[in-house]
This record gives C-alpha cells, structure tokens and sequence, in this order.
C-alpha cells in the first residue's frame, strides 16, 4: 500500500483500494489456493501519472465460477461470516473483472479528480 499512496495524490480512495486488495489478497489464499502453504499469490500494481492504480491478484487455484456467488445483501444471506469479499471489491473498487475461471482478480480505482463513472464487469 505504501507503493500506491506515494505514486498518487491522496483523493481519500486509499482505504477503498487497501481494503478491497485485503479481500482480494484473503479470496486468493484461503479460497483460491485452500490456505496451501507450497501455493502462491501473484499481484501486479500499476499507478498512473493520472492517479489511476490497477490491481491484479493471480493465485495457483482453479477459480469459481463467478455468476453463481449468492447475492450478500439479499435477507437470506445478511447474517453469514463470509461471503461478501467479491461484493466489498465491487463496491470499492470502479472496475472489478475476472479471468481464468476466477483465479485472477483485475481491479481499477481511478483518480477521484474527475467523476469516473462505476463500472462492474464479470
């Protein structure tokens, strides 16, 4: 994170970009690799002069398929520990896609200077 906050003007984004890297970072370790110790994760960061930072989290698993994920905030699933991690990254982050049956995550937060329309790819 320190890479991405001194390669950019501060836009108040940080935490939106931190938080949706840490659940991308946890889907790939615990859900993509099965928490296997001799698998790794792969993560790629690049920060434009414009303040534009994508992310891509690759692990070693062999991905899910991304359109059968239950809904987070329907009733049934409100109170559950986890399945929210793909939600949070989507409402954080302007750009969230997939590749390689989920196995990698590509996320963009672009500069809060202009008004970037949200937009959410599968």
């Amino acid at each position: 994170m320190s890479f991405i906050t001194k390669s950019r003007n501060k836009d108040g984004s940080e935490t939106d970009i931190e938080m949706a890297l840490i659940e991308a970072l946890e889907n790939a370790v615990v859900h993509g690799n099965c928490a296997d110790p001799h698998k790794r994760v792969y993560v790629t960061c690049r920060c434009t002069a414009e303040g534009e930072v994508s992310i891509t989290v690759q692990d070693e698993g062999q991905g899910f398929n991304t359109g059968t994920l239950p809904d987070p905030t329907a009733p049934e699933n409100r109170l559950r520990t986890s399945g929210r991690g793909i939600y949070v990254m989507k409402t954080l982050m302007d750009e969230v896609c997939f590749e390689k049956s989920g196995a990698v995550v590509h996320m963009c937060k672009k500069s809060n200077a202009g008004s970037a329309a949200k937009t959410v790819a599968q």
